[in-house]
């Protein structure tokens, strides 16, 4: 993410999670230092539209200094590791493997090319909860089996996983029995205070990595109502709006080869606007058991967050977790059109 104070591109964990103020209704798009600066200078807000005045006892700025102090002081201990490591390399420094989540949550697990593809996932078992039988690792656009074509444990150098490198983790939630056809993906939503706005479920179906069609609040239907969208419906004396996309898995066409659930700001910012999102997402004949996670605290300060896609894996469809976070929304699809493309390319 590029800084709008310095045009630098940084980690996103170099952004405050919050505005200086409650009373900011913009996302957060200084980096600590910068907007650090800028009040410490200005007394203001960095951000070009708002300008709020900032006092000088604000204590969620003496939190983001002391944030300032804790991250940079993290960075100085673990680039000095990573330098001299790089400069050993087959000297005998440490050598890891970076495995990241579609989220963005990631682990640092040793690395050595005979350890197998089975150890790396017990691994990420225990330090990440994820059921080995859940995970899909991709390297390089390759799905790292468990097992050669020859039975055999397949290990890292089989894949040639050079160290220091990255390998994606996907979680695949569900495989959709045979007997499944109708599933349902429900959002509701509180209203912002400044007023009604929407936080808007759409699907984006894609063949490959070329996009296909889209299902919202505006096109309805695809298909003759293989998909089908609800339409708005707003609830405006309790504050509370409501989305369902409703899905026939079995006469999807072969063409479409995943179904991407994306949530979108609309008029507001950013996702944290809208008060007690909840959402489910279920087969219509069990309404009990849950197809993907409804974890989307992460996504606060974001425009929008792919929180799951069907996919259809050797003609079985197949859930994944995602819980990616994008800019983009309902009036303009592009940037989430090319997140979405990235995730198919690195496997999903």
């Amino acid at each position: 993410m590029k800084c709008l104070g310095c045009k630098v591109e940084k980690l996103s964990k170099e952004f405050p999670s919050v505005t200086i103020l409650d009373s900011c209704y913009h996302p957060p798009l200084h980096c600590f230092r910068c907007l650090i600066k800028v009040v410490e200078q200005q007394k203001k807000c960095p951000h070009p539209t708002c300008q709020a005045e900032v006092p000088g006892n604000c204590a969620r700025l003496q939190e983001f200094q002391a944030t300032v102090n804790r991250l940079f002081a993290e960075y100085t201990s673990t680039s000095t590791v990573d330098y001299t490591t790089a400069a050993l390399g087959a000297a005998g420094g440490a050598k890891v493997v970076s495995v990241v989540m579609m989220n963005g949550e990631s682990i640092s697990l040793s690395y050595n090319p005979s350890t197998t593809i089975h150890e790396i996932k017990l691994k990420i078992q225990q330090q990440l909860k994820h059921d080995v039988e859940k995970q899909r690792l991709i390297y390089n656009e390759v799905e790292l089996k468990t097992h050669t074509d020859s039975g055999q444990l397949a290990k890292m150098g089989d894949y040639g996983v050079r160290p220091h490198s990255t390998v994606h983790l996907i979680i695949m939630l569900y495989a959709i029995p045979e007997h499944f056809n109708h599933v349902i993906f429900d959002l509701f939503w509180g209203y912002p205070s400044h007023g009604c706005d929407f936080l808007d479920a759409s699907c984006l179906l894609f063949s490959g990595t070329s996009f296909v069609n889209v299902v919202d609040y505006r096109h309805k239907y695809y298909y003759g109502g293989v998909i089908c969208h609800s339409g708005d419906v707003m609830d405006n004396v309790n504050r509370r709006g409501h989305h369902t996309i409703n899905v026939k898995l079995k006469e999807i066409p072969s063409k479409v080869t995943h179904l991407f659930f994306t949530l979108s700001a609309w008029a507001s910012p950013n996702i944290s606007k809208y008060p007690n999102p909840s959402l489910r997402f279920f087969e219509a004949s069990n309404k009990n058991k849950q197809l993907c996670s409804d974890k989307m605290s992460h996504a606060a300060y974001s425009q929008a967050i792919v929180m799951c896609s069907v996919s259809r894996k050797t003609g079985v469809w197949k859930i994944d977790s995602l819980g990616t976070l994008s800019q983009g929304n309902a009036k303009n699809y592009s940037p989430l059109k090319a997140t979405i493309q990235k995730l198919i390319q690195q496997g999903v």
